[in-house]
């Protein structure tokens, strides 16, 4: 993959602002962290050479002065929303967060309920995360929200909210996913914080959309991709335009709730301290851009992806369609098709073909490897085995597993565990795979090349079973599906 990031660059210039804009507040700064924390997938994929986990490095600096607050909209929890690069629900996510937080030596204060209103698995979640010893508040609607600002900002609105007990210079709020009220947990505490005579201030690490890319620019459209659900739009900052001048990027949410935030900070403060939702941010990831032509092809690749994931959701019922229309729209403006991500005709050429389902994978140096549905394998596992074979350069002839290991796999399946489906998932593959490498030297070179496949591109001709899925997602595979069952049973594990 060409990289087009330049991440220790980007380390560098935001650690800078960062420290800029805390010195501007002096005692106490909300920071809002947006987009994902240490595991930041979507970057990584768009920018190529991002580390997913450069927020959480820059983090680590301020340890001793940082606690972390996790906001969760209740709504999300009562739906089951999840996030779409791990597959989990953003309540077990938010246990995996404090987790991960935790092991990193990070301190997590607490976890915010937004918008909650009595809804049934928010109640529970709040009893579960009570009785692991968290701290839990809740944030309620606000009627108009965020159009009447004397009401949000009054003991009516913020005013009913819980009072969040932070105890630490740098409060910083994460979230699972987008729309999980991150920036309304941020201005409800400047709220309280004011009534109890505290000066504190508010800012949000950023990182899309980029304020200082085209508003068209395929990065910035990648973002649009990804937040379909939540009717994100990009849009011409009209308050910097005002006070600089000067084309700045944000979005709709951004810039309907400045006018609350310089409403807070006025009555706090008697002036805001920005002049823009813009100034709020601190973004400096155009200036690591390397390779301009390389961020661009990533991102284009990215809506493609996006799309596949929501065409997936509407078939499996857990989005509406205009999910994918919004998406094909993006995709329509800049003039790309599905067919544009290199595994999706590969794929389908050999489901034609066999007129079974069909699995390709495209290699770190392009090449595309396929595998198809036989007696023993299914298609995801047979193009898993070939990926390894071409990696590890073993002829196509060889079988890296013998079938006399596999029939009696199957034998368990079938007449032991009730499976119908005698072939093997990719689990059993590479458990398989891993038996004969203690005695085959083939093997044992495909299995070091396991670690080849993160990054990789996938593409079923069929959705995906959940183990097939939830295993390539580990092996860090950005995978996609057409959204077709593989038969027409009413009922798909």
């Amino acid at each position: 993959m060409k990289l087009g990031f330049d991440s220790q660059k980007y380390i560098r210039l935001q650690s800078e602002r960062i420290r800029e804009r805390i010195d501007q507040f002096g005692g106490k700064l909300y920071l809002e962290f947006g987009g994902k924390l240490f595991d930041d997938n979507h970057a990584a994929r768009v920018l190529p050479g991002f580390a997913p986990d450069n927020k959480l490095q820059m983090l680590l600096a301020l340890r001793e002065q940082a606690e972390i607050v996790i906001a969760i909209n209740a709504s999300d929890i009562e739906g089951s929303k999840r996030r779409a690069d791990l597959g989990i629900t953003y309540d077990t996510d938010v246990a995996r967060l404090i987790d991960v937080f935790r092991s990193y030596g990070l301190y997590v204060g607490s976890v915010v309920m937004t918008q909650f209103a009595d809804q049934p698995s928010a109640l529970v979640f709040e009893a579960r995360m009570k009785a692991n010893g968290l701290n839990v508040y809740r944030l309620y609607n606000i009627p108009n929200y965020p159009a009447d600002v004397d009401l949000i900002v009054s003991e009516n609105g913020y005013g009913k909210n819980d009072d969040i007990e932070t105890s630490r210079p740098l409060v910083v709020v994460t979230a699972p996913g987008p729309g999980s009220g991150k920036m309304a947990t941020c201005l409800s505490q400047l709220y309280h914080e004011s009534q109890k005579g505290v000066r504190c201030g508010y800012a949000k690490f950023e990182t899309f959309p980029v304020w200082n890319l085209p508003l068209k620019h395929p990065v910035n459209l990648a973002y649009e991709a990804a937040t379909a659900d939540l009717d994100d739009v990009n849009m011409i900052d009209p308050f910097h335009m005002e006070a600089y001048g000067e084309v700045a990027v944000n979005y709709n949410r951004d810039v309907e709730i400045f006018p609350v935030l310089r409403t807070i900070f006025e009555r706090i403060y008697g002036e805001c301290p920005y002049k823009s939702p813009t100034d709020m941010g601190v973004n400096m990831l155009a200036h690591a851009i390397i390779d301009d032509e390389a961020c661009r092809e990533s991102a284009k690749q990215e809506i493609i992806r996006r799309f596949f994931h929501a065409a997936c959701r509407e078939k499996q019922h857990h989005s509406a369609n205009t999910e994918r229309k919004k998406i094909e729209l993006l995709m329509r403006a800049m003039r790309i098709e599905p067919e544009s991500r290199k595994t999706v005709p590969a794929a389908l050429a050999l489901a034609a073909h066999t007129k079974k389902p069909a699995c390709a994978i495209e290699l770190p140096d392009g090449r595309i490897v396929t595998g198809r549905t036989t007696v023993l394998l299914g298609p995801t596992s047979a193009a898993v085995l070939n990926a390894l074979k071409a990696l590890a350069q073993i002829d196509d002839e060889i079988d890296l597993i013998s079938p006399n290991v596999i029939v009696p796999i199957q034998t368990l399946k079938v007449d032991h565990m009730q499976s119908q489906n005698p072939r093997l998932h990719t689990d059993e593959v590479l458990i398989a795979l891993a038996i004969c490498a203690a005695n085959d030297k083939n093997a044992r070179r495909a299995m070091a090349q396991l670690e080849k496949l993160n990054g990789c591109e996938l593409h079923s001709s069929v959705l995906l079973s959940s183990v097939d899925e939830s295993v390539l997602r580990k092996l860090g595979m950005n995978i996609t599906c057409e959204a077709t069952y593989e038969n027409n049973n009413l009922y798909h594990k």
